[in-house]
């Protein structure tokens, strides 16, 4: 548990180093997906999310993007977070990991107490989902990981 939550956050990260370049990687990938929900015209719902706006009335597809809008500001703010522990705070990244985790299993378990959205086709995040409940705890895993080092036998 001490290297999730580390007594001091500093840059001293101990994990396996695919855990920090595949950090940074989700963090572009994290950012990305940000900006295009808040500046895609249709804020990704319908090119991405594949969500038909254009059965919608015109406030009602209004709504919809303005709320994957807002979705996208609140991953900005995480995704500029991950910019930060990586910048600065590297023994931070067990404890994003596995608040990715979280996300992505609260995200996996929403269908069973919300009824599912109504799409045309399936989306790639939909598919995205599923694959980073078996990669998170990986990495998760590898960023606490800490490899044995062998004590060197000499001969007396």
């Amino acid at each position: 548990m001490s290297a999730i939550f580390p007594k001091r956050a500093d840059n001293g990260f101990k994990g396996h180093p695919v855990a920090l370049w595949a950090f940074g990687f989700l963090a572009a990938v994290s950012l990305w997906r940000s900006l295009h929900h808040v500046f895609a015209p249709d804020g990704g719902a319908q090119s991405i999310a594949s969500i038909a706006l254009d059965s919608f009335s015109p406030g009602a597809a209004a709504t919809v993007i303005a709320v994957f809008a807002l979705w996208g500001i609140s991953q900005l703010v995480l995704a500029l977070l991950y910019g930060v522990v990586l910048w600065r705070y590297r023994a931070l990244v067990p404890l994003m990991y596995g608040l990715m985790a979280v996300e992505y299993g609260l995200r996996a378990a929403l269908p069973l107490f919300k009824d599912g959205v109504v799409k045309s086709a399936t989306a790639p995040g939909e598919v995205a989902n599923i694959v980073m409940l078996v990669v998170l705890p990986v990495l998760l895993a590898l960023s606490v990981w800490t490899p044995r080092r062998k004590e060197r036998v000499t001969d007396a």
